[in-house]
């Protein structure tokens, strides 16, 4: 029997996660795997070799244990405990864990009391109300079904933003290994145009000669794109896209009397192809930048010389919205405000969990004071240069109301207001509740809006035009939440949010340290929806935004 290759043995090593996942007990260990098999996905190197090398353990999350378990795979194509792990359950239902909200447990219900063994049969059992007559699954299962079953057909095979730029930056590593003579690697495919979920892992590399290329080889999950220094441009224009994006180019360089073709620009007998910007250049655009990319009127835009110049990560002087572990956090307040202070921000905006938040430690009346007493202590030790805002992430409130009477909420520099709960209520009354807490003079910021999570759960049913025309009228910043699991707003409101006169801030939602990093994956949304710093609130330098803190503040006050 011949060897299996990478992808082979990838597909092989995530049906052992999965399996091992319906067989129960530890949880990490299927996760491990399923990571294990995400990374296997990415390497550039012959699985091969790095067996004969015993190199295995080179590979993110790949440890002896593991590099047993894909050395078997490899060579056989099975493994015993996979085998036997066969026998138990058919193929076809671990398709019903790609369903956001089905935990193995109930998959193995499904499976063991009403026979459901594709995703198929799960939403005709689901639409036949044989799913919430079943013990110990019920109605409110039976809807989230199918609500999710979209999500997991929609989401099949694509990854979150920051795991996908983990197992490309791993790619670029080892193709850098095995061909050091490559130059100019570069991410590619729907991860550079920052897509919120990422479907094409690739890369562009510059290979020494034009004999190497252009050409493209699938290691497994990867493309690598090869091509010479004549035609990159040519080809990173390619595999970046969008497909929308490249043949409205297309349609462009015609009307010009040009081609655009994958191996570049065709102007009478000259190929304009080593750069992006030249090929931009000849069809007389300025350069789009990827994020932009999607064939959504980015062309119109550039011709009539009103692209918007992108958000940066350079640009932001703060970060708002985090967590310590006075609510739900792992870290002191100090502890948070020192590690974002190293990152070279000015100010850190706490905005802990409040009191109806009782699952993640929402804070008291007294917990409050003693939280600012301590940013105040803090704030003297820090002087000018830094300064911890004081913030609450109040819940909305079923009726929306805020979490505190307004003599407490009078005490913050700032208020995130959030939905936590009852996510089910109809259109009009989610509507009306975030109207009346947008309308709410004491808020500040519109936390994770819609309520999304990626792969997770829809968000809730609202009219999110008339949201925003709120946010604009009451000057309330819409948050775009920068956890990777969130992305809320969506990017594809970002552009009328901005034509209402909207303002955004581009929160982390940090809970721990390493959270604090997720504002990239905010600024890459921002990014993609348009926007520019100058309508970002925490783009703001500190002297900026206390004064428009305070402001708001005078506002209150005067209308009180």
């Amino acid at each position: 029997m011949a060897a299996a290759d990478t992808r082979t043995v990838a597909k092989l090593l995530r049906e052992y996660a999965r399996r091992t996942a319906l067989r129960g007990g530890n949880p990490y260990r299927a996760k491990a795997y399923s990571r294990a098999a995400d990374s296997l996905a990415a390497i550039v190197v012959p699985l091969h070799v790095l067996i004969e090398e015993d190199r295995l353990t080179e590979i993110p999350g790949v440890g002896d244990a593991i590099a047993d378990i894909i050395t078997k795979l490899h060579r056989t194509e099975s493994h015993p405990s996979l085998e036997k792990l066969r026998k138990e359950i058919p193929a076809g239902v671990l398709e019903l864990l790609t369903v956001p909200g089905l935990r193995p447990e109930k998959v193995l219900r499904l499976y063991k009391d009403l026979g459901i063994t594709s995703l198929a049969e799960l939403e005709t059992a689901a639409k036949q109300d044989r799913v919430k007559k079943a013990k110990g699954l019920g109605a409110a299962l039976q809807t989230k079904i199918l609500q999710n079953l979209a999500i997991a057909k929609s989401g099949e095979g694509r990854l979150h933003l920051h795991r996908a730029a983990a197992l490309l930056e791993h790619g670029k590593v080892s193709l850098q290994n095995a061909r050091p003579d490559l130059k100019h690697i570069t991410f590619a495919g729907d991860f550079r145009r920052g897509c919120e979920l990422v479907a094409d892992l690739a890369l562009v590399a510059e290979a020494p000669t034009a004999e190497d290329g252009p050409a493209a080889v699938d290691s497994g999950g990867l493309q690598v794109h090869l091509t010479d220094r004549k035609h990159f441009g040519a080809t990173l224009l390619h595999a970046t896209g969008s497909a929308g994006h490249i043949e409205q180019l297309r349609v462009l360089a015609e009307r010009e009397g040009m081609k655009l073709e994958t191996d570049g620009l065709r102007k009478g007998r000259q190929l304009i192809a080593a750069k992006e910007r030249d090929i931009y250049d000849a069809l007389n655009l300025p350069f789009i930048e990827p994020e932009l990319r999607e064939g959504r009127g980015e062309i119109e835009l550039a011709l009539k010389g009103k692209l918007p110049k992108l958000v940066t990560d350079g640009d932001l002087h703060g970060i708002l919205h985090c967590h310590t572990d006075a609510s739900d956090g792992t870290e002191t307040l100090e502890t948070m405000a020192q590690a974002t202070r190293k990152r070279g921000f000015q100010y850190f905006g706490v905005a802990d969990h409040s009191k109806s938040a009782h699952y993640a430690g929402g804070l008291s009346t007294e917990h409050i004071e003693q939280q600012h007493h301590e940013a105040d202590r803090l704030n003297r030790r820090f002087g000018k240069d830094f300064r911890i805002l004081k913030g609450i992430e109040s819940d909305i409130l079923v009726d929306g109301s805020l979490d505190y009477p307004d003599d407490v909420l009078d005490s913050f520099d700032f208020v995130v207001a959030s939905i936590h709960g009852r996510f089910k209520l109809d259109r009009k009354a989610q509507t009306e509740r975030l109207l009346r807490a947008i309308a709410n003079p004491y808020t500040t910021i519109i936390g994770h809006m819609t309520g999304r999570q990626l792969q997770r759960r829809p968000g809730y049913e609202m009219d999110v035009e008339k949201v925003l025309r709120a946010c604009a009228k009451y000057r309330v910043a819409v948050e775009i939440n920068a956890h990777p699991w969130r992305l809320d707003l969506d990017w594809r409101w970002h552009r009328t949010a901005l034509d209402f006169g909207c303002l955004l801030s581009i929160n982390p939602d940090a809970h721990s340290i390493a959270e604090l990093d997720h504002m990239h994956w905010g600024v890459e949304m921002a990014r993609k929806g348009g926007v520019s710093a100058k309508r970002v609130l925490n783009a703001m330098p500190l002297s900026a935004i206390t004064r428009y803190l305070r402001s708001r503040r005078r506002s209150l006050a005067r209308a009180a």
